[in-house]
């Protein structure tokens, strides 16, 4: 079956998808369905996405744009805008369609694109997972994947601040030691 190679070919809108999954469907191809922020991609997305994969065969990945990553993780989020984290998420050779979608949770896209799996990662119970009530009712089959422990991009995002803080309190404890053994002044070093 045809499936997209270039980043171009695999990000959609929501009009440019449905008809896709329909004529893969009557092809007989089982659609697969996550979504999330994916603001810092790290291994434990890769592995869900490629265990995700493995239940279908065709997996769309809905990414949250980035109206609505502000509205469920707060101002300062995200730290990547929504084209380049579709872009890395379409790189992704277990990904076949990204689709942006701007609501606070993914159930109008599930209720468009219907498909026959839809996956989400451990942190959700399969009684929590939205859009659970309309795949199963369409006869499809809902579940969770266990998270990799210890990897999250809220995790990644509070390691970068606190080292970014150690390393600022550093830097004022030696500003003086620096600045009194440059006459004054901090040493411009020049890199290549």
């Amino acid at each position: 079956m045809h499936q997209p190679r270039r980043l171009s070919d695999k990000i959609k809108t929501l009009a440019e998808l449905k008809p896709l999954l329909q004529s893969r469907r009557q092809q007989g191809a089982k659609v697969v369905f996550t979504n999330g922020c994916f603001d810092l991609v790290h291994s434990g997305h890769v592995q869900l996405l490629e265990q995700a994969r493995a239940a279908g065969d065709v997996q769309v990945v809905a990414v949250n744009s980035d109206r609505s990553v502000r509205t469920l993780k707060g101002p300062a989020r995200p730290i990547v805008p929504q084209e380049q984290r579709a872009r890395v998420i379409a790189g992704l050779e277990s990904v076949d369609y990204v689709v942006i979608f701007d609501e606070p949770d993914p159930l109008r896209v599930i209720t468009e694109l219907k498909p026959q799996v839809l996956i989400k990662g451990g942190d959700w119970t399969p009684d929590t997972i939205i859009g659970r009530d309309v795949v199963e009712a369409a006869g499809g089959r809902v579940f969770a994947i266990p998270l990799m422990d210890g990897v999250s991009s809220s995790d990644i995002i509070a390691t970068i601040k606190k080292r970014a803080a150690s390393e600022s309190t550093a830097d004022e404890g030696t500003a003086g030691v620096s600045a009194h053994a440059h006459g004054g002044r901090k040493k411009k070093v020049s890199t290549p």
